[in-house]
């Protein structure tokens, strides 16, 4: 995994996300090329941001603003001149000088690669699903023109945790993005996700694999329902197409978690 390329010292990201860069000058602009654009960056920004802050357009699933990077879902890579491998844009620094290609031909066969295996994973069923319709990684497959998977589906069969009293997971429909982990550790500050397993035999568990509604770390806030980008996450009562998810206090709640450490 890269990490943008280059050494210096390290210190914790707050709420236990990526290293970030302490040798890195917030102030110190640099001059790139995106999609033959000339843009600017602080020393500080990754391509994901850069590109954003300048209208171009780079899929993600595991970015969210206003939580860390994880660079766990490998669809915002992209091409940089001179490196033979694709990189993740959340994740990799902007530079002086760097060439970045966000769109070509190789990158988007690869996209649609990763978006196979993700369907094959688990099991993504939409037309029976509570997200259906306001699911992003079915909103991507629908973007990429991802008609068919080349891969054998796994169908392997998780389980159903519907003993919380508002909430339920569905493990046939988790992509890993570890959205929730960082939302209830970062933001929330419960930490009651985590992950077991190694692979893709990973999955998402609540106070180290109890059933959800026996924990005793989560607060019922909601916050990693509606953060997760498929139906995995959801509120009872729901019904198929009726999940739909409300993100924008993220960036202020970020904000004001920040402000409480200093």
């Amino acid at each position: 995994m890269p990490d943008g390329g280059n050494r210096g010292g390290h210190m914790k990201a707050p709420g236990g996300g990526k290293n970030i860069r302490s040798d890195l000058n917030p102030a110190r602009v640099v001059l790139l090329k995106i999609d033959d654009r000339d843009v600017t960056a602080r020393e500080d920004e990754t391509i994901l941001q850069v590109a954003r802050q300048n209208g171009i357009r780079i899929p993600t699933l595991c970015h969210l603003d206003g939580l860390s990077e994880r660079g766990a879902c490998r669809l915002c890579i992209v091409e940089i001149k001179g490196s033979p491998r694709l990189q993740p844009a959340c994740i990799t620094l902007a530079r002086q000088d760097m060439e970045v290609i966000t769109n070509s031909e190789r990158v988007t066969r690869y996209r649609k690669k990763i978006l196979e295996l993700l369907f094959t994973e688990r099991n993504h069923v939409c037309s029976v699903c509570v997200s259906n319709g306001h699911c992003e990684l079915q909103a991507l497959a629908m973007e990429l023109g991802l008609t068919h998977v080349d891969y054998n589906y796994l169908y392997p069969k998780h389980s159903v945790d519907a003993s919380h009293e508002r909430f339920s997971v569905d493990h046939n429909r988790c992509i890993l993005c570890l959205r929730c982990v960082r939302v209830c550790d970062e933001i929330e500050g419960a930490h009651t996700w985590d992950v077991m397993g190694r692979g893709i035999t990973s999955r998402v568990i609540t106070d180290l694999d109890q059933p959800w509604g026996a924990s005793e770390t989560c607060t019922g806030c909601g916050k990693c329902v509606h953060v997760c980008p498929t139906g995995a996450l959801s509120e009872k009562g729901k019904s198929v197409a009726e999940m739909t998810k409300r993100r924008q206090f993220l960036p202020y709640l970020q904000m004001m978690r920040r402000e409480e450490r200093r």
